[in-house]
């Protein structure tokens, strides 16, 4: 059976992404959440409208989390045919966190887990699999701020592993 994975769904973007894979993908979707109550929550709202994703915790911060999916995924399916890394964090504008936490906790979660979610379950990506990376308008906004120099470090191909 094929089987979709959308990282941090439980809300917003992912949740609307799990119930568009539900009602056109021919497989297993299974909603990932850090909060087990939230997923669960967010699950039963999808089966009220009458779609059948699957749950599975996953914090992406948690290598041991990531490493708990990589295991039941091989295990149940013995590979991945979609992920989706949707999960990202974002602070709200007014936030009182000092910056350099903000631009730590942001690295960690946005770029660093994200990265881990790859090394993990990208061997278990299934010949003609797919690997979706979500991000949104505000990269491009906070790289228009950068100085010249900083805009074309970040656009260098250089920089990928």
């Amino acid at each position: 059976m094929p089987v979709a994975v959308v990282t941090g769904s439980n809300k917003g973007i992912g949740l609307a992404i799990v119930r568009a894979l539900c009602k056109k993908f021919s497989g297993d979707v299974y909603l990932t959440a850090r909060d087990t109550g939230r997923g669960q929550a967010a699950v039963a709202k999808l089966q009220e409208e009458g779609l059948k994703p699957l749950f599975h915790q996953l914090d992406i911060n948690d290598l041991q989390s990531i490493q708990t999916l990589r295991d039941f995924l091989k295990e149940k399916y013995g590979g991945l045919n979609v992920l989706v890394n949707n999960a990202g964090i974002a602070f709200k504008v007014d936030d009182p966190t000092p910056f350099h936490i903000q631009a730590e906790e942001t690295l960690k979660t946005n770029f660093f887990a994200t990265k881990d979610i790859c090394n993990e379950l990208l061997p278990l990506i299934k010949p003609l699999g797919r690997v979706v990376n979500v991000s949104s308008v505000m990269s491009i906004r906070a790289l228009a701020r950068c100085s010249q120099d900083l805009q074309q470090k970040f656009r260098s191909d250089t920089i990928t592993e």
